[in-house]
């Protein structure tokens, strides 16, 4: 089955609805949202795009971002989101593995993009958008569970990213448990996009399409605490996704303010670790409002879930560490703990594992990665954590050496490959620092073969890869720590951080 069914049942029952909301304003209902991405779909299919074709989305956040996912569905095309943050560089390598046969864009994104990209691309709100957008449709075209959806590109210690392949049948899976293991959705709700909607936010449009909700994209086009707790005062009922960086932002924002969050509804949190100060201040505030989930690319928002319940409850005489979890097992998949010898016991501590139907079927044209992380039907996460005997999840680390920062996994490898490219660069390592407001920044030690400073290699990474990558600090070092086997030691210098 199509998930753009999803969009054609909603119109039908719920055509005056309100659907698309740029801030205060909403600009189309549900007959409206319809009846562009159907046409959207058959000018797809003018321009040459078959089923299973890539489409790529390089935009920030707009309320046309869901008439063109659901328009590429509609035509049996796949979607491929990338993160607007991205340098037009890695954009262009994304587009390019991915095979994408065209781009759609944002005038500022698409301008730099142009010059990377053989492919055409259409630039949301430009005349050929519009053109796109009006005139006769076309109904769905029917897919398969197993058919490719959304082509999300992941970042991989490699330095490369990897596409993870979201079908359409993964992506209904997490549709429907997120009312039965996340939160009850119905027509009276809205839903805010605050965070990227390349990810995790995205994700959870599917449901609230089916439902008949609204969807609220700022006038930001991003998150503004004020905004956002401006935009829930005024619309009501809204749930959305925030990182734990982001809920920390907003509970000082509405204490400065004086507001405690009315219209919000849920705030669903996930994509990094959340300190237990943090969400306790957050509840002590807002009320129980919060959930919190636990996902990754590869399973998309689907392994865990700690319902509002548990994260406002003070009472259980365990509250403490169940709030420090991310919680037990969602319905459609079953989750376990590995270790060298098999599946371990609760309270042992391994590497995460899952399986159920969100789980990807493999990596886009990556057979190695893709063996070597799917093993006798489980995803080996590569996050280590443990079960206790009531089935709750803790996290005890991330991937080794992934940098989360503003709940964006940022991986070492990728920006020392980049500083290496550099005449003055002689070694480097990199690795995160606690940051009370992003989580982690990212500090590069560096050894220097001439004459370099901060100010010379941060241009060289602004030309390279994405802003928020780069390094927030540079320590030039005379060598780097390391082993009897010349591997640098990265938690000597987390270490030396620590101690200043």
């Amino acid at each position: 089955m199509n998930l753009a069914i999803w969009l054609e049942r909603a119109a039908a029952v719920s055509g005056g609805a309100p659907a698309l909301c740029h801030g205060d304003a909403v600009v189309a209902d549900y007959r409206g949202f319809a009846d562009r991405a159907a046409p959207f779909a058959a000018a797809l299919r003018e321009r040459g795009v078959t089923p299973g074709d890539r489409v790529a989305v390089f935009a920030k956040n707009h309320p046309d971002y869901l008439v063109v996912m659901f328009g590429v569905w509609i035509a049996g095309a796949a979607a491929v989101p990338i993160n607007a943050k991205l340098h037009a560089k890695e954009a262009a390598w994304i587009i390019g593995d991915a095979g994408a046969v065209l781009g759609v864009v944002t005038a500022e994104l698409g301008a730099a993009l142009a010059a990377e990209v053989q492919v055409p691309l259409v630039e949301i709100g430009g005349a050929e958008f519009i053109e796109m957008t009006s005139g006769a449709g076309m109904g769905s075209v029917p897919r398969e569970p197993d058919d490719l959806c959304w082509l999300f590109y992941t970042s991989g210690t490699t330095g490369r990213p990897k596409g993870v392949r979201i079908t359409h049948g993964m992506l209904m899976a997490t549709s429907l448990a997120y009312p039965v293991d996340v939160d009850p959705v119905s027509a009276a709700d809205a839903a805010l996009y605050a965070a990227p909607m390349s990810h995790g936010a995205g994700i959870y449009a599917p449901i609230h399409v089916r439902v008949g909700a609204a969807h609220i994209v700022p006038r930001s086009g991003g998150f503004d605490a004020d905004e956002v707790l401006a935009l829930a005062r005024g619309h009501g009922q809204v749930s959305m996704f925030m990182a734990p960086t982001m809920v920390r932002r907003l509970t000082d924002a509405a204490k400065a303010a004086g507001r405690r969050g009315e219209g919000i509804k849920t705030v669903v949190y996930g994509g990094g670790p959340m300190y237990l100060a943090d969400i306790v201040e957050a509840v002590d505030w807002f009320g129980p409002r919060f959930v919190q989930i636990y996902g990754q690319g590869e399973c998309p928002m689907a392994i865990t879930a700690l319902s509002r319940d548990e994260v406002a409850d003070r009472s259980h005489p365990r509250w403490r560490e169940r709030l420090g979890s991310v919680g037990r097992a969602q319905s459609v998949v079953e989750v376990a703990i590995g270790g060298p010898d098999g599946v371990l016991g609760p309270g042992e501590t391994g590497e995460i594992m899952v399986k159920g139907l969100p789980v990807m079927p493999g990596y886009w044209r990556n057979e190695a990665a893709t063996a070597k992380t799917l093993r006798d039907g489980w995803l080996m996460t590569g996050d280590v954590g443990r079960l206790d005997a009531d089935g709750y999840l803790t996290l005890a680390d991330r991937s080794k050496d992934v940098i989360i920062s503003g709940g964006t996994n940022i991986y070492p490898r990728e920006v020392e490959e980049v500083l290496m490219q550099h005449t003055g660069v002689h070694e480097v390592s990199v690795v995160g620092r606690p940051s009370a407001e992003w989580g982690e920044d990212v500090v590069a030690f560096v050894v220097a073969s001439g004459a370099v400073d901060q100010r010379a290699l941060d241009a060289f990474c602004l030309e390279n890869i994405a802003r928020f990558k780069r390094p927030k600090s540079y320590m030039f070092v005379d060598a780097l720590p390391k082993n009897n086997y010349g591997k640098v030691l990265k938690t000597e210098l987390r270490k030396r951080l620590a101690e200043g």
